[in-house]
């Protein structure tokens, strides 16, 4: 009589695989959806202050989401963190707009539905994952902000993280103001 070992159904392989496959998607980092930053900075924001505001101003950060290496053969793709941080000790700082915006100037994402307003010295973030190249090698975040009194300027950077292989790469990008008025 000869012995036959049972075999196991390909279905618990691909099964096994299909859940291992499920929990790396799950991890894989995901761009912030507009509306989300009310919920996720919770603790950094205060109500946004009534009355027409004395200074507003906007900052222009450039940013890449992806730079071409080796004379354009190959190209890096990285995350980028954007983050906002209210300088001023004494007045929130009002957030009007954080617009994301590709190579073209065409615009990707907004990420605020209403204006929220910063308490001193907070920060909130925006982060767009490695996968998510839609901005290019040119793209930028415009941030429009207010402050119903005199304030320090926001300090308003980006962060990005990236590689090829074995290399990994980080840089940071400073905003530039592109609009500073007082009433």
């Amino acid at each position: 009589m000869s012995r036959r070992r049972a075999r196991k159904p390909a279905i618990c392989h691909i099964g096994a695989a299909a859940l291992a496959l499920a929990l790396i998607v799950a991890q894989i980092p995901q761009a912030q959806a507009a509306g989300d930053i009310p919920a996720e900075f919770a603790a950094s924001l205060t109500a946004v202050p009534a009355g027409p505001p004395a200074v507003t101003g906007a900052v222009y950060v450039p940013v890449y989401s992806s730079v071409a290496m080796a004379q354009g053969r190959v190209q890096a793709d990285f995350s980028v963190t954007l983050s906002i941080h209210n300088a001023s000790e004494q007045r929130p700082l009002i957030l009007r707009r954080i617009n994301y915006h590709d190579t073209a100037g065409a615009l990707v994402q907004a990420y605020l539905r209403e204006p929220v307003a910063l308490k001193p010295f907070a920060a909130v973030e925006i982060f767009v994952p490695t996968k998510d190249v839609r901005g290019g090698t040119g793209a930028n975040f415009v941030v429009d902000w207010a402050a119903t009194g005199e304030i320090a300027e926001p300090v308003v950077e980006a962060l990005m993280v990236g590689g090829i292989g074995a290399g990994h790469y980080a840089f940071i990008s400073q905003g530039r103001p592109i609009r500073l008025m007082e009433k």
